[in-house]
């Protein structure tokens, strides 16, 4: 297909016309509403040339838009240059904007097309909502992009394997059991799920079909006494076939997914979670079955880990700790000796996490950002744009690793030759906010949303805030992003409350556009704290392993019990990283968790 974007949108807009649509929508989605996406379904990337995770795109005859929050504006910025798209900015909460905007431009008796099939339940809802008003129609049942997409991909075809024992503590019938008791408290005998890592949880299977997921594109319909998975079935060896078989799991074509749902029986009653499911699945539920609308069972189970799991993602910390000592021992070693980028940052990183037991692929995309570049949350560089990193300034980098028994995601902040006293007091008020939430202890019952404000509290204090949120999910060898929980200003729900065994992110950050961004990350485990007359208290306590650049301090404005913590913090990483480490990184290790005093 042409390769400008001008030149692609001038292909998109024909087809537009041929099939009578007055706009196209294209959602940053699959059939399975995954964060990060196949090739096949990266259509709003190939059509905007914006690579942000998130985004949607909306072509007219004689308008584009891109509608992103603030994590990307600088990015977006950049990448739509010269293609003829607007930039329409939106805050992070504001994910209707496009659904307003579109009831308010588009002309009476508008057709407004759209795949179904990648279209979540949720805003096909809206959508309809909104544009019912002005007698839009919405047409979905139709993928345009597979007539101007000429050199679509396929389906990606990686294997599927089994997570197995040790580190899959819990056996793929117990998940199927505690499944169907939620289904039958539900009164449910049919569940269909869509969401890769529900799949991947639920069936302990995992596959290489995302990246940095350790997830395989599939649906499934899982009953009283059989589960069908939906796949390639080249995917899937004989022998792991014959072992499904034996829990009662059958495999069924990929295409098959929705002829199994026209299909059920009048006196079936089919459970799917709205949140987890396209329009164009739950259009092909008959009519006549009746649907109970409830949050995927599996969401919840997976996000509270067990006490096996918290032991093994314990391991993989300080696998992933050591990893880290050896590069920051090789960083500072070579800083000012040899030409060092922000890709050099990321193959290094990723070289040491390789050489750890049990490693798989990193968590998601490096993020290395040297000052103005720090300050965009979601930067990435690549060869066509990227810094040296040069002068003086602070360096960011957010990276994680995907390992058998755990899955890992941090953000350190280090300094490059002097900082400045107004970077230092930027990077002690985010150290602050991370310090406050990680010592938070609170009720049980607390929705995950309330702790935001914790961690926001001394950056608030100064007149500064930060556009994502605080702290995400985090699977087990799963996706790196995964709920219930959100340490965030979203609206919360009754998913949303904080359990013992989930595992969080504590990333409060500060961004100065063009100049440096600063973000510290750890991960925290919700675990018990105490009982008193007042009912039960949970806290949390820190996974995370590597120390903290305490050259970026600014002692005058740390209180003594922050600096108390952050010294225990450091004697911790010290006890347990030192065993797993010599020689450079051992030194540097040593070094970089002196205690501080004022």
């Amino acid at each position: 297909m042409p390769f400008t974007i001008p030149q692609r949108l001038i292909q998109l807009r024909s087809a537009m016309t041929t099939h009578g649509y007055t706009a196209y929508l294209i959602p940053s989605a699959d059939p399975h509403l995954s964060e990060y996406l196949p090739a096949r379904w990266q259509g709003r990337e190939i059509f905007s040339g914006f690579t942000g995770s998130v985004a949607t795109l909306i072509v007219t005859q004689d308008f584009a838009g891109l509608w992103v929050d603030s994590r990307y504006w600088s990015q977006a910025e950049i990448e739509l240059a010269g293609s003829g798209i607007t930039m329409m900015k939106i805050q992070s909460a504001a994910a209707s904007a496009h659904i307003e905007w579109l009831a308010q431009q588009l002309p009476e008796q508008a057709v407004l097309g759209v795949d179904g099939n990648i279209l979540s339940l949720a805003s096909a809802r809206a959508l309809q909502a909104s544009l019912s008003t002005k007698h839009i129609t919405l047409k979905t049942d139709f993928d345009l992009l597979d007539v101007v997409w000429t050199d679509r991909p396929d389906l990606p075809n990686a294997a599927v394997y089994e997570h197995a024992l040790p580190f899959a503590s819990v056996s793929r019938g117990q998940k199927l059991t505690a499944i169907r008791e939620q289904m039958r408290l539900k009164g449910a005998n049919w569940h269909f799920v869509s969401t890769v890592d529900d799949i991947a949880w639920i069936f302990n299977l995992r596959g290489a079909d995302v990246n940095y997921n350790p997830v395989f594109v599939s649906h499934a319909l899982i009953g009283i006494d059989k589960a069908i998975i939906f796949l390639p079935l080249a995917k899937v060896s004989q022998e792991l076939a014959a072992r499904l078989a034996q829990d009662g799991v059958s495999l069924q074509p990929y295409e098959n997914a929705k002829q199994a749902l026209q299909t059920l029986e009048t006196s079936d009653t089919l459970l799917i979670d709205p949140r987890r499911i396209t329009f164009g699945f739950q259009q092909a539920i008959a009519s006549s079955i009746k649907v109970i609308e409830a949050l995927n069972p599996s969401v919840y189970a997976k996000s509270r880990k067990t006490p096996e799991e918290a032991q093994y993602v314990r391991e993989a910390m300080e696998q992933d700790g050591a990893a880290l000592c050896e590069f920051f021992a090789w960083y500072e070693q070579v800083q000012n000796k040899e030409a060092i980028t922000e890709l050099t940052i990321d193959e290094n990183i990723c070289a040491a996490r390789a050489r750890q037991p049990h490693y798989v692929s990193p968590s998601f995309g490096t993020i290395a950002g040297f000052n103005g570049n720090g300050a965009m949350p979601h930067y990435r560089a690549n060869l066509e744009s990227h810094a040296d990193i040069l002068g003086n300034g602070l360096l960011l980098i957010d990276s994680g690793g995907q390992y058998l028994n755990g899955t890992t995601d941090i953000t350190r902040v280090v300094p490059v030759g002097t900082a400045s006293p107004e970077q230092k007091r930027d990077f002690t008020l985010v150290l602050k906010g991370m310090v406050a939430l990680s010592r938070m202890k609170f009720p049980y019952g607390t929705y995950s949303t309330v702790l935001d404000a914790i961690a926001r509290a001394p950056i608030w204090a100064e007149g500064i805030n930060y556009g994502h949120g605080t702290g995400h999910g985090v699977g087990y060898f799963l996706n790196v992003h995964e709920g219930p929980q959100s340490i965030s200003g979203a609206i919360p729900n009754s998913d949303m409350v904080m359990e013992i065994g989930m595992i969080t992110s504590n990333e409060p950050g500060i961004y100065r556009p063009g100049k440096w961004g600063v973000r510290i990350e750890n991960l925290l485990l919700c675990v018990p704290a105490e009982s008193t007359e007042f009912g039960d208290y949970l806290k949390f306590e820190t996974l995370t392993l590597c120390p903290i650049d305490t050259r970026c301090v600014d002692l005058s404005i740390m209180r003594d019990d922050e600096l108390a913590w952050l010294n225990d913090y450091h004697q911790m990483v010290l006890q347990r990283l030192a065993p797993r480490v010599q020689g450079d990184a051992l030194n540097w290790l040593k070094q970089h968790t002196l205690p501080l005093q004022k």
